[in-house]
């Protein structure tokens, strides 16, 4: 992460969301320091959940071997696994086998789901979340998230809008809370027009972050030209102040 990119961002963060917390990040890659790999607590079987305490300052190094759900894996690109009758796990069930989740109404909707969202294969051997500000200068991003309340949302989402014509500039898939801020992301940084991600959605995963908290991802393509664009956009008109007032009550509370 270049020096000038990471300091701008967050003086402008500070400017424009002082109260708000910064952003993490990821990348992939063959080594991990011990100290990072130290930091490392794999608390919980679900991937956000283990995310709290990156947002706090700590690294997450996620792999192949990492002990969690099967979905977090497949939505890392370190497996193409899924559990046995998933078609009936994520829809009505099977009585006295399976207990759906009913997130679609039909195994025949989840299969079509699969085949148009194909796995991917993690092109290293790790997955690195970090914050923001504890991204090492040789270590480059390739995705950044939000967690952020709804104001917060509003400022990032028409940053995201403020220098394309498609209305479109950001998306909200149907999808799990890792596959919202990870696969989608990923796929979306190898378009010509990148585009944000807002999600957790996911019910089962909400329990993972506060109330009245969703994500804002970004592919890194897409994030320097936000951080490029803050200082002549709608953050520094007086409506803007009103909102930001509010944030910073919100975050103190």
């Amino acid at each position: 992460m270049k020096k000038q990119l990471n300091e701008l961002f967050i003086s402008n963060w500070k400017k424009y969301f002082p109260e708000a917390g910064l952003p993490i990040a990821f990348f992939y890659t063959n080594k991990v320091t011990e100290e990072d790999l130290e930091d490392t607590v794999n608390e919980y079987r679900c991937l956000i959940c283990n995310l709290n305490r990156v947002r706090e300052g700590h690294t997450f190094v996620y792999s192949a071997k990492t002990s969690g759900c099967l979905g977090g894996k497949r939505y890392t690109g370190f497996s193409h696994k899924l559990r046995s009758n998933f078609e009936y796990f994520l829809s009505c069930g099977i009585p006295g086998k399976v207990e759906g989740e009913r997130y679609k109404k039909s195994p025949d909707l989840v299969r079509a789901y699969l085949e148009n969202n194909p796995p991917f294969e993690a092109h290293a051997k790790y997955l690195v979340f970090k914050r923001w500000d504890r991204l090492a200068a040789e270590e480059e991003p390739l995705v950044v998230i939000f967690f952020a309340v709804p104001d917060v949302l509003s400022g990032l989402f028409t940053l995201a809008n403020y220098d394309v014509s498609d209305p479109n500039g950001v998306i909200a898939p149907m999808g799990s809370g890792c596959s919202s801020i990870v696969s989608y992301p990923l796929a979306e940084s190898k378009s010509n027009n990148p585009r944000c991600v807002l999600g957790m959605f996911d019910v089962s995963a909400r329990p993972c972050v506060p109330e009245a908290t969703f994500t804002f991802t970004v592919p890194m393509r897409r994030f320097i030209d936000m951080i490029q664009n803050m200082d002549g956009s709608f953050l520094i008109t007086e409506s803007w102040n009103v909102v930001k007032t509010r944030i910073n009550r919100q975050e103190r509370n």
